[in-house]
């Protein structure tokens, strides 16, 4: 028998790359004994050569100290939150079950390499941009900032943080019965679609569709 945790697992490493390109904004967090930072970031995932994440690419505002914490103690903990939604009984037949919310997450332990090259900035600039404008009508170019690229450039501190340890929770209706998971999925299709689909990816051994 399955345990809880692996019950809870993702489908594949497809989904998890999925989870961060979807949600690419995570809580990079330190702390020390005296002190701590916690600052919001959006992270471009590296591949490693079995497809998993192996790294991530990310930039700090020069004026944000959490970098200089990271110098003197280079272990973070990475916390990306993706789509969730609260699972009301209400949308149930079975009234004796319980609310619960549904959601993806993952948690990586990272040890921080800062990127102090010129060069690769601009590679960790440019692939952050070029991710957000994809598909984008009339996409922006940070080439069309002129020189105030290189003015505020010279204001951001570029890392890579190379992954220690990961846990990744996939809570999508793996272990309620067939017929209360059928229920949640059509409610979730009517109000919370994207929900619904991740749900429907992480049970694909049902019947309901």
């Amino acid at each position: 028998m399955n345990s809880h945790s692996d019950r809870f697992a993702p489908a594949s490493e497809a989904e998890v790359t999925r989870l961060i390109h979807d949600s690419p904004l995570a809580w990079v967090i330190t702390m020390t004994d005296a002190d701590f930072r916690a600052t919001a970031l959006p992270l471009r995932p590296i591949a490693g050569k079995d497809s998993s994440v192996s790294a991530f690419l990310g930039h700090f505002a020069q004026s944000n100290d959490h970098h200089r914490m990271l110098r003197d103690h280079p272990r973070a903990l990475l916390l990306f939150m993706g789509v969730n939604g609260y699972v009301s009984p209400s949308c149930m037949r079975d009234r004796t079950q319980a609310p619960t919310w549904n959601y993806a997450s993952a948690q990586f332990l990272v040890d921080i390499e800062f990127i102090d090259d010129a060069a690769g900035r601009d590679a960790v600039l440019e692939d952050l941009v070029n991710a957000m404008e994809a598909g984008r009508e009339n996409a922006w170019h940070p080439a069309e900032m002129g020189a105030r690229y290189s003015l505020l450039a010279n204001r951001i501190v570029a890392f890579r943080a190379n992954i220690v340890q990961r846990r990744v929770k996939f809570k999508l209706g793996q272990d309620e019965r067939d017929d209360v998971y059928a229920d949640i999925c059509a409610a979730m299709d009517a109000g919370n679609p994207e929900l619904s689909a991740w749900m429907r990816r992480a049970n694909t051994h049902r019947t309901v569709r």
